[in-house]
């Protein structure tokens, strides 16, 4: 009797501090994508480091601008934001790494770029992601204008311009080409034209961004004590396979 008293504490216990955490993310599959199995591989990592503490993960996707800004407003329901490079910001605190993405340059079969450096694409025309972080040289060269950086809100629309030879070359994760060429109809004509360039930019790791205050602050080493408990490059590698 006492032991059975004892494991309907500890269950007791366990039920009343889980919580529920909201986060926001974007369509960016394979990694982040309401209509994907998991809601992609890195959804699958977070959902999968929560609930090995016991909480529950609830992703919401919007256009990442207005992902980043809700998940930045004080008092917000949503603790901060994902799949996102680290760089240097007050607002957000990152969590340890929750896997690697390839990042490159898309490029066009009949035009390819050759660079070994950044610096090599001096006065090339390159496509990037409003308000993606890149590498840092990357990002630095652009602003200053040496790179003739060009906007778009997303990736396919970066594909469909070095397809049709309007960029030198997009930045782009490897493995989201890889995927948009597979499954978005609206690319096919350009499935056969572009590829990505063999110089990989950065093999970049992924992170969730929490909201710099108190409760980010709190959840950023609950979710990091999650991450030990997981094996994160299992979950990935067989979710990116």
């Amino acid at each position: 009797m006492k032991t059975l008293v004892s494991l309907i504490l500890v269950l007791f216990i366990n039920t009343a501090v889980a919580e529920t955490v909201y986060l926001t993310s974007l369509s960016w599959p394979p990694y982040s994508d309401k209509s994907l199995s998991e809601q992609g591989a890195s959804v699958a990592v977070a959902k999968a480091a929560f609930k090995a503490e016991g909480h529950e993960l609830v992703v919401d996707f919007f256009p990442w601008t207005r992902a980043v800004k809700m998940a930045s407003e004080p008092n917000s329901k949503y603790l901060g934001y994902f799949p996102e490079y680290k760089y240097e910001t007050s607002e957000f605190v990152f969590s340890d790494p929750m896997g690697k993405g390839p990042l490159g340059l898309v490029q066009n079969k009949n035009k390819p770029i050759s660079f070994t450096a950044v610096a090599d694409l001096a006065g090339k025309r390159i496509g990037v992601v409003q308000d993606y972080v890149n590498t840092k040289e990357l990002d630095d060269m652009i602003a200053s204008g040496a790179i003739k950086g060009d906007a778009v809100p997303s990736d396919d629309l970066n594909v469909k311009k070095v397809g049709s030879g309007r960029l030198d070359a997009a930045v782009i994760d490897a493995n989201v080409l890889k995927y948009l060429l597979n499954t978005d109809p609206s690319l096919s004509e350009f499935k056969n034209t572009v590829e990505m360039n063999n110089v990989i930019l950065e093999d970049k790791n992924l992170y969730i961004a929490f909201r710099n205050d108190a409760e980010g602050q709190k959840w950023q080493k609950i979710y990091n004590q999650g991450l030990t408990k997981i094996d994160v490059n299992n979950i990935m590698s067989n979710y990116l396979k």
